[in-house]
């Protein structure tokens, strides 16, 4: 049995490929079998609530998003409580993002 890589995607992988960042939805829609994408709830949560222009997003990229990636809880990985982002930390993601 071979053991397959674990990439972890931060918010600002995860807003880059709802608005449409061409390499990250490669990785996203076409991953190797040997590949098990990883998020947490807060990571989802705060790339989402970073979208200025809701409009905008693909919701069938979302759903994508949601079938391949493993969502795992932010309590369990970090061991602390989820937290709301503030409009600077969605800033700075944004920043981040571009």
């Amino acid at each position: 049995m071979t053991s397959k890589q674990k990439f972890f995607l931060k918010p600002e992988a995860i807003l880059k490929y709802l608005k449409g960042d061409e390499k990250l939805q490669e990785i996203v829609l076409f991953k190797p079998e040997d590949v098990d994408l990883v998020t947490s709830d807060q990571n989802l949560y705060e790339a989402l609530a970073s979208v200025e222009d809701r409009s905008q997003i693909n919701l069938n990229l979302l759903v994508k998003l949601l079938e391949l990636v493993t969502i795992q809880p932010h309590m369990e990985l970090i061991k602390v409580p989820r937290h709301p982002i503030t409009h600077e930390e969605a800033e700075e993601l944004r920043g981040k993002a571009k």
